[in-house]
């Protein structure tokens, strides 16, 4: 870099090389050298500082953007679970369906014409409602012949006692004349057996209004079976006939499933049944699709004692514990059973909600004296709600599982609710699966 005065006309200052000028002008050329008037030379000076100048606040005011709120708006209010440990079984999963305990055809019970349907597939009915009209014309003749012959019956057991009151009176009155001359013993013998007789007679009565009662009483329930009603409440999925029909006594008129209890129901290999027993806990997932991975705890109620030769597995009913969010479930419906294979061992765990992914990295905000830090950690299986911590967190430690999304190391935290206390009551309601 060279320094040149020229003061023929004014004072002159080279302020750069042959390449370029010091306050980032245009150079001059003058021959191959770059002058300016020196009364301008401080002029482009000013002008960069002012640049300058407004660079740096502009700078500053964004800064001020981004500088930490926290400090004037107070704590942040979370909510916190202690990290802790909870048993984890190895398990294996297995295929298994939803089973309705009650599900079944609704027969006739009656042979009778069908009168009408009253309802149709897919409609959803309570127990005692009437399905099916038949056509009881002939049952109803049948009802009232019954209760006839019962009539008939009562108005001959009263006639029998009326003759059975005349013989008795004849025989004492042939009993007051024994000592005197009017007596005669073979009158006395003959009414004594008239009397007999009509003692017969009404015993005979009486057997008769029995078995007038009984018809009149089958002939009223063949009637009333005219009307098939359901025998449990649950959804019509089958209609067998249809109106006009002749049904036969016990053929079926409509299928009926209840959804209202349900049962996991699963061929188990027999080489995994030592992990089960009545009574033990498991998990199934309802669903493997996008979005339906719902994991629900259930208890094994029976264990069949009958083996399929071709497949080496035992079936296995099981209890669930649903939940109110569980609607739309069907029978033999799919789901996945998760059967202990193993002993089973106790884990760290963290909440599923304190993780936050920060690219390939998980990274879980601490309660830390009343502020936030940030641990990144090392996961293991999925356990229920809860994953397993290989590494990076102690058990104790209380992580934030709500108002986590936006945190800052450093920034001042408020407990507002600590899941741990209520989860631990209902921790041990099935056991944990590491499938």
């Amino acid at each position: 870099m060279r320094l040149l005065r020229y003061t023929a006309l004014a004072s002159w200052k080279c302020v750069g090389d042959d390449h370029a000028c010091l306050c980032g002008g245009p150079r001059p050329k003058i021959g191959r050298r770059s002058l300016v008037p020196q009364a301008d030379v401080k002029a482009p000076h000013r002008r960069l500082a002012r640049r300058l100048g407004w660079a740096t606040l502009f700078c500053l005011a964004l800064a001020g953007l981004h500088a930490p709120a926290f400090a004037q708006d107070g704590p942040t209010g979370v909510h916190v679970d202690a990290v802790r440990a909870v048993p984890l079984a190895q398990t294996a999963p297995v295929i298994g369906r939803l089973i309705a305990t009650r599900a079944g055809d609704v027969a006739a019970r009656v042979a009778a014409p069908i009168d009408s349907y009253l309802v149709e597939v897919g409609d959803t009915i309570e127990r005692g409602q009437t399905l099916v009209l038949l056509d009881d014309a002939v049952l109803a003749a049948q009802r009232d012949q019954a209760e006839a012959a019962l009539a008939q019956a009562r108005a001959e057991l009263s006639s029998r006692r009326e003759n059975l009151a005349l013989a008795e009176q004849g025989l004492a009155r042939l009993q007051g004349l024994q000592g005197s001359s009017a007596f005669s013993q073979a009158r006395f013998d003959d009414q004594r057996q008239a009397a007999a007789i009509a003692r017969a007679d009404l015993a005979a009565a009486r057997a008769a209004i029995d078995r007038a009662q009984a018809d009149f009483a089958l002939a009223r329930i063949q009637a009333e079976r005219t009307e098939v009603t359901a025998p449990y409440s649950g959804t019509v999925v089958h209609r067998y006939l249809e109106a006009g029909a002749y049904a036969q006594s016990g053929q079926p008129l409509v299928r009926l499933v209840s959804d209202a209890a349900l049962e996991v129901e699963a061929d188990v290999p027999a080489r995994r049944l030592a992990g089960l027993a009545p009574g033990a806990r498991v998990t199934f997932v309802l669903g493997e699709t996008a979005g339906d991975n719902r994991t629900r705890p259930a208890r094994v109620r029976a264990i069949l004692p009958e083996e399929n030769p071709n497949t080496r597995t035992r079936t296995v009913r099981f209890v669930p514990d649903f939940t109110a969010d569980d609607i739309g479930l069907a029978s033999g419906q799919s789901v996945t059973v998760h059967v202990p294979i193993g002993q089973a061992r106790d884990v760290l765990s963290v909440h599923k909600d304190a993780i936050v992914r920060q690219g390939d990295q998980a990274v879980v905000y601490l309660y830390n004296d009343g502020k936030a830090a940030v641990r990144p950690v090392q996961l293991g299986i999925e356990i229920g709600g809860r994953f397993e911590v290989v590494d990076g967190l102690e058990a104790g430690t209380l992580t934030v599982v709500r108002g986590n999304e936006r945190l800052r190391p450093g920034q001042p935290l408020r407990i507002e609710k600590r899941l741990d206390a209520q989860s631990a009551n209902s921790n041990a309601d099935a056991p944990n699966d590491g499938s």
